[in-house]
């Protein structure tokens, strides 16, 4: 490089010389001085923890330090007056120092010492990383900082090149990155693992909600026709309605089976949904005490239900709370011996807290059972006992409790008997608003039975309802249940396309809807039903072996006036169909007022 040709860039302020420092102070001062700018010196150029490489204006070495010769296993007489740091730095790095120099400032740059001191000899601060070649020819990072040495003139004489071994420091980046590395892997492979454990979970769901659908449908047949011959004329004979009788609990049971499955994957897979809400314990347990009854007296089982003082309210989801009661209820009236009792008792707990607890009478748990009390399918021994159980319910139970914000625990004296409890979170009293009570809303519809006589008969309007349903034994039975009623006229469709083509041809009262449909789904059918001003007003009831939480809330939100699962219960179906009719009759009396008044 030709010094002489370079223009000086901006520089810091360099120090005075020492000459300059020294006058104006005494001999001794001046002694001082000397000392320890020569201790300085020599401890600049003696030390061994940092490089010093002093050049000419050309880059020749001129100054090769105990430090240089340490680090790069040169002695200053191999180096001194014989090459340039270009030599003893890696090729590669100087080539691509001298392109990013060029980009930088506008000009070619050679890749060799020019590269090393460009920066400095224009007055501009440089410090870089640098991998010097070592004697040995192993490589040594560095981290240089570079200097322009000026005369008083300011033309460049040479130039100082201080370096740091950066071995340490490259140790540690090197770990980081491979750290970073090994991170990056195993973020892949857990992001890997999730998307099969969601697929996984997806499959899972996808057959649960399949099995439950197809066996829902054979169910539906089965207990609705059971409970069409019970409840038939004439009457079953005594021998018939035994049989009727074990049909219909076989069939139950089964359905109570399939629904803790369900409830229970739902759990497991996060993604059974929860309605929180303040209620009334009170209410609650009245529910349940009317649910529980047949059973508790079928057993010989007095159930006691004590009030509390005050009104307790609790904030949880009413349907799993009562799923929870009925299901304690059920275990100690199925688990009691006979002549036994149930007390059932609430109390409000520090903390904001409220435990209701359920005793038995009967033979009580020893503590190894009590440990294996929750785990699913495990009975207790209890397999080739008569009373029927899943060894799930209380397994779906304790976790329907904590995705609630509780907790579940048992108590148990052998001989003497069981008490379990759970505890809830308190809430302060709802507004005592009520919502629709369907069996009252059908109580005021218009009676569906004929007094005798043929006036009766005339006075007894014609009711249209459409089922769209592709399932014989399904279309079968609903025609079967609705030949009771003389004052219903019943049409049928296979598809639903055919449906909406006969509602918009018959516009019936009422339309009863499955949803795996051929052609177009029952959902698709509503929304066309709906979007066409001659058919939106038609109350839809949805009868569907679709039973998933997921597959209700989607068909509330379509729009269906009620939404049954399969199989059905005929008391629920009937009571829903007539408020459905009820609700049609008022807005078709409405609609003829407007017409008049217009």
């Amino acid at each position: 490089m030709n010094s002489a040709r370079m223009k000086p860039g901006p520089r810091a302020a360099r120090p005075a010389p020492v000459g300059d420092e020294l006058r104006g102070i005494s001999e001794a001062q001046r002694q001082s001085v000397l000392l320890k700018t020569g201790a300085l010196q020599s401890a600049i150029l003696n030390s061994a923890n940092f490089s010093s490489i002093a050049t000419d204006d050309k880059g020749v070495i001129q100054l090769f330090n105990i430090g240089a010769e340490c680090m790069l296993g040169y002695a200053a007489a191999d180096v001194m007056n014989r090459i340039t740091p270009a030599d003893i730095s890696d090729p590669q790095e100087l080539i691509l120092r001298a392109q990013a120099l060029s980009r930088e400032f506008g000009c070619d740059i050679a890749p060799g010492f020019e590269a090393l001191v460009f920066k400095a000899s224009r007055g501009i601060e440089d410090i870089y990383e640098l991998t010097y070649l070592c004697k040995d020819g192993s490589y040594l990072p560095a981290v240089v900082s570079v200097t322009a040495l000026r005369d008083a003139e300011e033309a460049i004489i040479g130039f100082l090149l201080i370096g740091t071994d950066n071995t340490a420091r490259k140790l540690v980046e090197a770990e980081q990155q491979r750290l970073d590395l090994a991170l990056h892997e195993t973020n892949l492979e857990l992001q890997g693992a999730k998307v099969v454990a969601e697929s996984a979970s997806k499959a899972k769901s996808e057959f649960l909600s399949s099995m439950s659908h197809e066996l829902r449908s054979p169910l539906n047949a089965i207990l609705g026709f059971a409970q069409l011959i019970d409840s038939g004329e004439p009457a079953p004979t005594i021998a018939q309605k035994d049989s009727i009788d074990q049909i219909l609990q076989a069939g139950w049971y089964l359905l109570e089976l399939i629904n803790e499955i369900l409830d229970l994957s739902l759990i497991e897979s996060g993604k059974l949904s929860m309605s929180t809400e303040p209620m009334s314990l009170a209410e609650v347990l009245s529910d349940c005490q009317a649910m529980i009854e047949p059973q508790a007296r079928k057993s010989g089982i007095r159930v006691s239900f004590y009030a509390p003082d005050s009104p307790i309210f609790v904030l949880a989801d009413r349907t799993r709370v009562k799923q929870i009661f009925v299901n304690l209820l059920s275990n100690a009236i199925k688990y009691n011996r006979v002549g036994g009792s149930v007390e059932v008792s609430c109390r409000s707990l520090p903390g904001g807290r409220v435990r209701v607890s359920f005793q038995d009478t009967g033979e009580g748990l020893p503590v190894d059972k009590l440990a294996q009390l929750f785990q699913p399918f495990n009975r207790l021994g209890q397999e080739t006992g008569i009373e029927e159980g899943t060894g799930i319910g209380l397994v779906v139970c304790k976790q329907l409790a904590e995705l609630m914000g509780g907790s579940i625990g048992v108590e148990s004296t052998v001989g003497v008997g069981s008490l379990f409890w759970i505890e809830l979170n308190a809430a302060e009293g709802s507004d005592g608003s009520e919502g629709i009570d369907m069996a009252e809303a059908a109580a005021q519809a218009p009676s569906s039975s004929l007094s005798d006589g043929a006036e009766s008969e005339l006075l007894t309007p014609m009711r249209t309802v459409l089922c769209v349903e592709d399932n014989p034994a399904n279309l079968l039975l609903v025609t079967r249940l609705l030949a009771r009623r003389p004052d219903i006229h019943l049409l049928s469709a296979k598809d639903g396309r055919r449906g909406v083509e006969l509602a918009h041809a018959a516009l019936p009262e009422v339309i009863l809807m499955d949803i795996n449909l051929p052609g177009i789904s029952g959902i698709t059918a509503l929304r066309i039903l709906a979007g066409d001003p001659a058919t939106a007003h038609i109350p839809v009831i949805a009868l569907s072996a679709n039973a998933m939480p997921r597959d209700i809330e989607k068909g509330l939100e379509a729009g269906f006036f009620s939404y049954l699962t399969k199989p059905i219960k005929v008391n629920e179906f009937m009571e829903t169909l007539d408020l459905a009719l009820a609700v049609a009759q008022t807005q078709a009396r409405d609609d003829n007022a407007q017409k008049a008044c217009s």
